[in-house]
Parts: structure tokens; C-alpha cells; sequence
């Protein structure tokens, strides 16, 4: 080769050098301004918290300032939905956007997950922070787990970078001696102003590590806060997810010295009071910090009060019983999506449930959704930006592992349902099923089942066509460890 060609060869490997460098700087920098204009996502999630419990949701004497202005600037929905009326699988939905019965965290046997389960959220699952984490993102989860207390199936073991909470209800490991004719009601319904820490043995947990039990509960509110937003602080320069799951104001309630006796509804009401002044924190942190506008909050609860607990429990409302059934007031939930820079501020009354955040956050990250599942959320970006239908045609409710009832734009058909609150609750199956319109009838006081067959028959055949698609995982709740 001649010295000239030499030159040229050495010349145009050099050009492309150069040029391959500059378009790998350029390929950086654009990934780095699309991780800037990535949004951060803050889930938080009360328990037992029922659809009248909030000012803004029509409780008279409940006063949420900070949840009531979240409603304001942004959007309030009143007809969002959890995947479960009871605590593990609502939240199994929520963080894997799939039904519960699909991981084989629902069961007619043992209803949640408890201290002495053998087993939690299979790793086969993907949670939404596993979901995050492939496109950069930051995630910790802060307060109740409930999907399995063992080491192998804690937050840091499904996708979470960090840690702090109690890992189950906030009820468990009783040590207290129950007393009079119905043991443990009575605790909510007679001798709940006695309580004491010492009663209920839960762990506190730092990633995979107990650090205080009894976990002190009075304050467990602020600190899930505090660590919060110390989280927040900290890995704010990146994207970021945060799953802020409140222990209450599920039972046994428990207040702070400051909130004590401020509110006309009682002891719940001061908890409830609490939780909204601790999510008022967390609205100003991302206002002075700057983060607001590229920032969705969601709130919700994981299923509907307890009506059990009597006075220690919440409202549902105009809705229809609570927690552990089928009826509205048990799946309905308050819900609030907030974000200034990005969601116009609305009332929403389309369909929408937990297991579409998955979708919606995938959606907006830039991750993939999986392939090799049945999924099912939906995104609900067309409602949250752009004012059109919401792509959800229709909400599934199952009890346990059989599916008790279907609702299809406003008209919802019972075709099992189970009475909670009542001596010897009785499963009864309707032939033909109960149908109600939700639109115009959302008590469900009124059966148009007779007036309606043909709505029921086009109910009947979405069923048909869900259940042609449902592979049901075996049940992983009912299995206990064996006694030492």
C-alpha cells in the first residue's frame, strides 16, 4: 500500500472515530435528557380507608385540607377500583398490575397473608418497581408490605432499592389476652382506647432487618413520612418510585401525641387527619424542591372500611358495605391523581382500577410492557392528559379465587354474593344475577335484572371471554409454616 493510500486509510478511520465518539455523546445526552424529562411516580396507599372518608369525598366531619387541594389540582375519580376487598391481594394487583389470582395471592381459605404463611409474591412476578428499574429508575417502598414476611419475599427481593416498614397488618402477632363474648372485635368495638403498643408485636423492618418491636405506632405515621422524604431528597437527581403504603388507619388506630383528640369524628378521624397533614409534607417537599411538575402522586386505599370494627372503622359513603365484599363500598376507592405540570384538574367519573398504574407508569417511563403474561391494566393516559373515554371498558371483582361480579360501563351484575356483616354469612349464587345501573343507583339498592336481560346476556359474554383468557396460579395464601 502506498504511503498516500496509507495517509487516506489512517485519515477516514480517524474521521470515523471521531464521528462514532460524537454520536455516542449525542446517543448519552439524549439519554440523559430523556431520563431528566422522565416523570417520577408516588403511589400512596392508605388501609381500610373507605370512599366517604375524605372531605373532598363528602365526610362531614373527617378534615383533609391537604387530600381536598390534591383533588382540586388535580383529578378526583369516582369510580376507581382496587383488584381485591381485602389487604394482600389488593396489593398483589396493584404492584403487579394483574389480577390476583393470576400470582396465586387470592384464596377462599385464608384471606391475607399472616405471620405464620410459608409463602409470599412469587419472584415469577413482576412488581412495578422491577417494572422501573429496567429504565433507570430509583424505587423504595416505605410502610405495610403484606406479601410475605420472610426474608426472600421483602421489598428488596422484588425490585425495591430500600426499605422501611412493618411487613404485614398492623393488627398481627397479638400478644394481648382477649377478653369478653366475641375476643377480638371487641378489642375495636369496646376496648380500643386502651390499647397499648405492647399488644401488638409487629417488627419495624430497615430493608431486610428488624430494627425496633414492638414497632412504636403512634409515630409510625410521621416516621414512614420522614423516611419519605429523606428518600426523596436523596435520589432526587435521578428517576424515581415510591410506594408509600400507611399502615392505617386499619386497626388497632393509633395517633400521635400532636393529633390526639383534634378531630369531631374520634379517634379515626385523628388518624385520618394525620395521614392528610403527613401527605401535605410530602405535597410541599415537591413544590420547594422543584419536582412537582414532573411528578405524579396517586392516592388511594387498598379496599374498603371495615364496618366490623364498628366506631373504629370508616365510611363507605353512599356506597354499599366494605371490606371482605363483592358490594361497591368493599372494591370502590377515593382516588386522586396529582401532577401540576402534567394532569388538568377534573373530576373524572370513567372507569378506572390499581392495576392500570402499572400500565399507565410503563407507559410514560418508556419501559416495555411484559409479553409473556396475560396483563391486566390499561393505560389511563387519554383520561390523565389529553380529556378523552377511558380505555377501560369494564371492572372484574373477585372474591377470594371465584369471581363474584362484573361491571361493564354503568351496569354491574351480581352472580354471587356473600354478606360479611351478618350471623353465619351464606355464599348465594343468582340465576338469574343481580344487575344494577351504578350510574344512576350506586347503593345498589335496585334490581333491574327483570327489566334488563339482554344487558345481563352482554355481561354474561364478557364473562365468557375473561374466563377463556384466566389461567389461575395455584393458591399460595392458605399454606402455613409448620410449628416448631
Amino acid at each position: 500500500m502506498h504511503l498516500l493510500e496509507k495517509f487516506q486509510l489512517q485519515r477516514l478511520r480517524f474521521i470515523r472515530t471521531i464521528w462514532f465518539g460524537l454520536l455516542s455523546l449525542g446517543i448519552m445526552a439524549q439519554n440523559e435528557i430523556n431520563q431528566a424529562e422522565k416523570p417520577n411516580f408516588i403511589i400512596i396507599f392508605a388501609d381500610d380507608l373507605g370512599y366517604g372518608d375524605l372531605g373532598s369525598y363528602g365526610h362531614p366531619t373527617i378534615h383533609t385540607p391537604n387530600l381536598d387541594r390534591m383533588a382540586m389540582e388535580g383529578q378526583k375519580w369516582t369510580n376507581f377500583y382496587v383488584g381485591a376487598s381485602v389487604c394482600t391481594p389488593s396489593r398483589a394487583a396493584l404492584l403487579t398490575g394483574r389480577l390476583p389470582v393470576r400470582s396465586g395471592m387470592a384464596s377462599n381459605k385464608s384471606r391475607v397473608l399472616f405471620p405464620n404463611s410459608a409463602n409470599g409474591l412469587p419472584h415469577e412476578e413482576i412488581t412495578l418497581a422491577e417494572q422501573l428499574k429496567t429504565v433507570g429508575y430509583s424505587t423504595a417502598c416505605v410502610g405495610k408490605w403484606h406479601l410475605g414476611h420472610k426474608e426472600e419475599y421483602l421489598p428488596p427481593n422484588h425490585g425495591f432499592d430500600y426499605y422501611y416498614g412493618i411487613p404485614y397488618s398492623n393488627d398481627m402477632d397479638l400478644t394481648r389476652k382477649l377478653e369478653g363474648p366475641t375476643g377480638y372485635w371487641d378489642l375495636w368495638t369496646k376496648e380500643y382506647a386502651n390499647l397499648e403498643i405492647s399488644d401488638f408485636n409487629v417488627p419495624l423492618i430497615r430493608n431486610t432487618t428488624i430494627i425496633e418491636r414492638p414497632a412504636d405506632q403512634r409515630t409510625i405515621t410521621k416516621r414512614y413520612t420522614d423516611e419519605s422524604i429523606q428518600w426523596i431528597t436523596e435520589n432526587r437527581e435521578k428517576p424515581f418510585f415510591l410506594y408509600l403504603a400507611y399502615n392505617l388507619p386499619h386497626v388497632p388506630l393509633f395517633a400521635s401525641e400532636e393529633f390526639m383528640g383534634t378531630s369531631k369524628r374520634g379517634l379515626y378521624g385523628d388518624v385520618v387527619e394525620e395521614i392528610d397533614h403527613n401527605v401535605g409534607r410530602i405535597m410541599r417537599l415537591l413544590k420547594n424542591e422543584g419536582l412537582a411538575d414532573n411528578t405524579i402522586v396517586v392516592f388511594t386505599s387498598d379496599n374498603g372500611p371495615w364496618i366490623k370494627t364498628e366506631i373504629s372503622g370508616g365510611s363507605a359513603g353512599l356506597l354499599r358495605d366494605g371490606k371482605g365484599t363483592t358490594w361497591e363500598g368493599g372494591m370502590r376507592e377515593p382516588c386522586i391523581f396529582w401532577s401540576p405540570g402534567k394532569i388538568t384538574p377534573k373530576v373524572v367519573m370513567e372507569l378506572g382500577t390499581t392495576m392500570d398504574l402499572f400500565s399507565t407508569f410503563s407507559k410514560q417511563a418508556g419501559a416495555p410492557m411484559p409479553t409473556d403474561r396475560e396483563m391486566d391494566g390499561v393505560d389511563l393516559a387519554p383520561v390523565l392528559f389529553d380529556n378523552e373515554e377511558s380505555p377501560r371498558s369494564a371492572v372484574y371483582y373477585y372474591r377470594g379465587r371465584d369471581l363474584y361480579a362484573v361491571r361493564v360501563g354503568p351496569y354491574k351484575a351480581h352472580f354471587i354474593t356473600q354478606e360479611v356483616y351478618v350471623p353465619n354469612p351464606k355464599r348465594v349464587e343468582h340465576n338469574p344475577p343481580l344487575l344494577y345501573n351504578l350510574d344512576v343507583d350506586p347503593s345498589e339498592r335496585f334490581d333491574l335484572s327483570d327489566e334488563f336481560p339482554e344487558i345481563i346476556a352482554a355481561i354474561q359474554e364478557v364473562v365468557r371471554k375473561h374466563n377463556s383468557k384466566m389461567r389461575k396460579a395455584p393458591d399460595l395464601l392458605a399454606l402455613k409454616e409448620k410449628k416448631k
